[in-house]
């Protein structure tokens, strides 16, 4: 009975420390015409979340990058396409 609660335990833990190592990917480590889930904003820049927000970059959205030129990331978000530079898709985590 000890072994089983012990083993249980183990396992537990295994599984946690899978869950916080676990790190999200920002749209500039994407694939282009593939539906994501949006996890969360990384910036520190109050303007740039802002800015985000008035697009409807929330969590839980569904984005999708449609093309990639020179830096520019056309992104498809709630039934409309953006023009968004590197910083704003470094700061998109899916």
């Amino acid at each position: 009975m000890e072994l089983a609660l012990v083993t249980r335990e183990i396992r537990r833990d295994l599984i946690d420390s899978d869950l916080t190592t676990c790190k999200y990917q920002d749209l500039t480590q994407v694939g282009i015409n593939l539906p994501y889930i949006i996890k969360g904003i990384d910036t520190h820049e109050q303007g740039m979340k802002d800015f985000l927000f008035t697009l409807g970059c929330f969590e839980g959205e569904k984005i999708t990058v449609i093309s990639v030129l020179a830096e520019n990331y056309i992104i498809h978000l709630k039934d409309a396409r953006y023009s968004i530079d590197a910083d704003l898709a470094r700061a998109i985590l899916v």
